[in-house]
């Protein structure tokens, strides 16, 4: 995909050099969902660098002053017109509307140039920062899953099941808020 620039960020494909970004925010990832992405080591990030170079469905958040990822966003094609979405960001980096600003040039982007009708986004119910990051990009509570995934096991072994909420946004409604 071709650069998306934004006042403060560059979105753009992974390259295999971010590895060592990418490793610092999957080295312990800070929602459940992504403990499937943690990365051990350098040589693992490396691998998952160059792997999403290969794609356009994990995007590379940049710092456009220097270059540095400090997260991603993902879209995932469903086709004919829809993309589930989400993001994952260095904890380092919160606070300062980076999300924010990332979400909505993505947002935008599939919108526009991709046409997409619909964007759904699956939110563990206790995250209560990507719920919130849901509501500011304009999108609406369509459901609550209740006990629908586990990502990880109790002390027994046994599977801990979150309630996972699922938020939408179609292309009308982001463009009468616009």
């Amino acid at each position: 995909m071709d650069a998306i620039r934004t006042e403060r960020l560059v979105l753009r494909n992974f390259r295999p050099e971010d590895a060592p970004d990418l490793l610092a925010y999957l080295r312990e990832p800070g929602a459940n969902c992504f403990h499937s992405l943690k990365l051990d080591d350098l040589a693992a990030a490396e691998a998952e660098a160059t792997e999403r170079a290969g794609s356009d469905e994990n995007i590379a958040v940049c710092l456009a002053a220097t270059g540095r990822v400090i997260g991603d966003v993902f879209a995932m094609p469903e086709p004919p017109d829809t993309y589930s979405v989400g993001w994952n960001f260095n904890a380092a980096f919160s606070g300062a509307g980076f999300a924010t600003e990332a979400a909505r040039a993505l947002f935008d982007y599939l919108f526009t140039v991709k046409q997409a009708r619909r964007l759904y986004a699956y939110v563990e119910e206790d995250n209560v920062s990507s719920r919130h990051l849901c509501e500011r990009l304009g999108m609406r509570v369509e459901g609550l899953f209740r006990e629908f995934i586990s990502f990880r096991e109790d002390e027994h072994g046994k599977p801990v099941y979150e309630n996972t909420m699922q938020y939408a946004l179609l292309r009308r409604e982001w463009e009468a808020a616009s």
